[in-house]
C-alpha cells in the first residue's frame, strides 16, 4: 500500500474518547518496548508520527492515525514492564480491553512479539485474548535485525508454537529499523 497521508486524530484515555465513525483499522498490540510506536513510523514512512521511547510504558493511551483517509492505525498501550504506577497501568489495561470489546468491525490486529526474547507467557495471555475476541491476528516478530540471520527460522519456529499457531499464521519477520520484512507486512496488512 502506498502511503499518501498519515495524520494523528487523537488520543483516547477512556472509552468515550475511542473514534467511531465506521472506517476500517488495524491496531498494535504487544509489550512495552517491542517496538510498536517505531513499527508504525516505519510503516507509515515517518520518523515521529507516533511518539517513540527507550523508557517502557511511554504509549499511555488509545492513539488514533488516519492513513490515506480511509483506515485508522491504532496504537495500544503495551502489556507488562512499564515505568508507571500499578494504578496507572490497570487504567491502561481496562481501556485496551474496552477497546477490543467495542472494536469496529473487521478490527485487523498486528500482535508484535521480539524476536530475540521470543513469545512470552504475556504474549501468550494477549494472542489468547485476542483469540477469544474473535480479532484477525498477524504476528510479526520485531527487531530481526538484533539477532544473526542463522537464528531467525528457529526462533520464528518457537514463536509459533509458543502463541499455537498453525502455518499459515507464520510470523513476519521485521526490523523498523532496516526497513525488513515492511512489504510482507504491508501485504498481510492490506489483505482484503
Amino acid at each position: 500500500m502506498k502511503v499518501k497521508t498519515a495524520e494523528f486524530v487523537r488520543s483516547a484515555f477512556k472509552a468515550g474518547d475511542f473514534v467511531r465513525d465506521g472506517l476500517p483499522a488495524v491496531a498494535f498490540v504487544g509489550r512495552s518496548n517491542v517496538g510498536k510506536s517505531s513499527l508504525m513510523n516505519r510503516l507509515l514512512g515517518s520518523k515521529k508520527l507516533a511518539r517513540t521511547s527507550s523508557t517502557p510504558g511511554r504509549t499511555r493511551s488509545v492513539n488514533y492515525f488516519l492513513v490515506n483517509r480511509n483506515l485508522y492505525f491504532v496504537d495500544l498501550p503495551g502489556y507488562g514492564y512499564a515505568k508507571a504506577g500499578r494504578g496507572e497501568r490497570a487504567k491502561w489495561a481496562e481501556v485496551t480491553e474496552r477497546f477490543f470489546r467495542e472494536a469496529p468491525q473487521g478490527l485487523r490486529v498486528v500482535l508484535l512479539v521480539d524476536l530475540k526474547v521470543g513469545a512470552t507467557p504475556l504474549d501468550e495471555s494477549a494472542c489468547e485474548f485476542l483469540a477469544l475476541e474473535g480479532a484477525e491476528v498477524v504476528v510479526v516478530a520485531t527487531k530481526m535485525d538484533r539477532i544473526g540471520r542463522s537464528q531467525h527460522a528457529r526462533k520464528l519456529r518457537e514463536i509459533a508454537a509458543t502463541l499455537g499457531l498453525g502455518p499459515e499464521a507464520a510470523p513476519i519477520p521485521v526490523s523498523a529499523r532496516t526497513g525488513d520484512g515492511i512489504a510482507a507486512l504491508w501485504k498481510e496488512i492490506s489483505r482484503e
